[in-house]
This record gives C-alpha cells, sequence and structure tokens, in this order.
C-alpha cells in the first residue's frame, strides 16, 4: 500500500492549523510555498538544515508584509510548517542562529564558509554545515535553499547582492564546493527577486486604492454634513 503523503493531505492539515480564510491577495503565495515544502518533505533525499529554514522564513516573512489581521501572520507560519511535520519554533530559531551569524561577517568570511576549510568563528556552524552537504552525493538542492544563501548574503552586506559580478561570482563559488548547478541558482534567485517585486507593486496598488476610497468616503462624509448643515442652519 502507498502510504505517501499527498499535496490535498498536506493542504486539509493546514486547514486543521490555520481555520481561518486566507486574504484572497495571499493565498497564492502560501498555497505556492505549501506545495513547495510539502514535495520536498515526501523526497526521500531531502533533509530539512539551517539555510533551507531561513529560506522559508525570508520567503515567508517576505511575502507577507502587510497581511491583515496581522495576528494571523503568526497561525499561518505555523499552520505550514506543522502540515508538513515540521515545528515553526524551529524553523524561526535555526533562521534566527544563521541570521545572527551572517551579521558578524563580512562576505568573504561568509563565502568562505562555504569554499575554505577555514572561517570566521561565527560562520562555525555554517560552515560544518557546508562540508555535510558537499559530501552528501544525495543532497537535494530546493529553490528554498537557494533563498536562505542569497538571504544570509544580504544580511553581511545589503548591497553586495545588487554588485552584480560580484554577487554572480559568490554564487560560483558556493554552487561549486556543494555540487549544485550556478546556473540553477542564478535563475532561482532572478524568479524569487521577481516575484517580491510584483509583490511589492501589488500592495502599492492596494495601498493606493484604500487611500483613495478613504478620500472619496471622508468626501462624501463632508458634503453630506454640509448640506444637512444648510437644510437645518442652527436657531439665532
Amino acid at each position: 500500500m502507498n502510504n505517501l503523503r499527498t499535496v490535498s493531505d498536506t493542504k486539509r492539515d493546514f486547514y486543521k492549523y490555520h481555520t481561518r480564510p486566507i486574504n484572497s491577495v495571499y493565498r497564492r503565495v502560501v498555497e505556492e510555498l505549501m506545495v513547495e515544502m510539502h514535495l520536498l518533505s515526501v523526497n526521500v533525499d531531502f533533509r530539512y538544515d539551517c539555510i533551507y529554514a531561513l529560506g522559508v522564513v525570508s520567503t515567508f516573512d517576505s511575502f507577507m508584509v502587510g497581511y491583515t489581521p496581522e495576528s494571523d501572520r503568526n497561525t499561518i507560519f505555523s499552520a505550514l510548517c506543522q502540515c508538513v511535520g515540521g515545528h515553526p519554533e524551529t524553523y524561526r530559531q535555526d533562521a534566527t542562529r544563521f541570521q545572527e551569524a551572517a551579521a558578524q561577517m563580512t562576505t568573504e568570511e561568509l563565502v568562505a564558509c562555504f569554499t575554505f576549510d577555514g572561517s570566521a568563528p561565527a560562520g562555525k556552524e555554517l560552515h560544518e554545515l557546508a562540508t555535510a552537504i558537499a559530501t552528501n552525493p544525495k543532497f537535494k538542492y530546493s529553490r528554498l535553499f537557494s533563498t536562505g544563501i542569497y538571504r544570509l548574503l544580504e544580511i553581511a552586506d545589503p548591497e553586495f547582492v545588487k554588485s552584480g559580478d560580484r554577487f554572480k561570482e559568490a554564487l560560483q563559488k558556493i554552487s561549486g564546493e556543494l555540487h549544485f548547478s550556478p546556473d540553477k541558482i542564478q535563475k532561482d534567485l532572478e524568479i524569487y527577486q521577481g516575484n517580491l517585486e510584483k509583490m511589492s507593486q501589488v500592495l502599492d496598488v492596494i495601498q493606493d486604492t484604500l487611500k483613495s476610497d478613504r478620500k472619496k468616503r471622508e468626501e462624501r462624509l463632508e458634503g453630506k454634513e454640509g448640506k444637512e448643515g444648510k437644510e437645518n442652519p442652527p436657531e439665532p
């Protein structure tokens, strides 16, 4: 009997943990992240690691900016982790630990964690993880893993990820040491950045629409009050 969990199983579990409807603007983001996490969770070669956790957390936090009600963000994230058998606290803690480590390093030191035997003291855990990945011939690469790498470099130096050739060279070094395609990680990160830009544009349109609607309501209210004032002037 095949007991492999299906996407439907995972989606059903998600809505057990988060019972409220998802805001329509963000529904596609949540469901695509859920499917991606599901497909990895059922892959025999996939192993959870802190870079992947950082990729999940960064993707969720970046694309869920502005979600209302804001209190639902925590339960949505918890449901995403739990529906694939994970623990939201573990994802958050591992992501935070690697973020804090990256903040203590230069980009050169961070890249060295992947490419050289020596590394900065703050990068010891990252170096050990990179070594384990490099020596695992069955390591399962994912877009979320590449997002984790991107976020590490961005924390070390926000301008570095915008530097073109320098950023591309760093990705080539890292992917070469970890034995996956530099073209693949480059393409995945371009898609990630492009989707972030699209989401930002959508949110800008929503905010402009809300401001416009609010201004119209205020103008109608002022007009109504003015009309009532003319029809019912105060007694002398």
